[in-house]
């Protein structure tokens, strides 16, 4: 099956945060495709990746980036895909950095900028399942059930509180 969504991140050092989108995906049974794509260090293979995006199959990309984090709106700029930021957590500025490049986008260049850290890639992997989830029943019925679940977790909880 043809991955609908792209996961690229800046370098490997983003993997950590990056891989929370790939578990949420793989546990609803949405393949994704995973890659390294840098907007400094590989710009033109950035740019070769956002223009033939759509034309590999790709519905949706999630794009991770630390400190400068051109990568998202740098792919947004390149294709009508939509294009998910993730903000990755940088040592010098705790990822505050990251998420005010990916938010402060010019109008015309959208980028859904996620929260940083692993939550924010988590909830990217959410999104995109929702996205996809819109033409896809089977999937709709897996994200229905991963909320049941969270609920009843949550709630679970209640008997802590004694």
């Amino acid at each position: 099956m043809q991955p609908k969504v792209a996961i690229i991140m800046g370098s490997h050092s983003d993997w950590e945060t990056m891989k929370e989108s790939v578990l949420v995906l793989e546990a609803l049974g949405v393949p994704c495709h995973k890659e390294i794509v840098s907007a400094h260090r590989s710009p033109e293979l950035m740019v070769d990746f956002a223009k033939t995006a759509k034309s590999k199959g790709f519905e949706i990309i999630i794009a991770g980036a630390g400190g400068a984090a051109h990568l998202p709106g740098m792919v947004a700029s390149l294709t009508d895909l939509p294009v998910l930021g993730v903000p990755v957590k940088s040592s010098q500025l705790n990822g505050l950095d990251s998420l005010l490049s990916i938010v402060q986008m010019p109008g015309g260049v959208p980028v859904g900028t996620l929260a940083i850290g692993a939550a924010g890639a988590k909830n990217a992997g959410l999104l995109a399942a929702r996205i996809l989830a819109l033409r896809d029943e089977s999937l709709s019925r897996k994200l229905e059930e991963y909320r049941t679940k969270l609920r009843e977790e949550a709630l679970s909880k209640n008997d802590l509180l004694s």
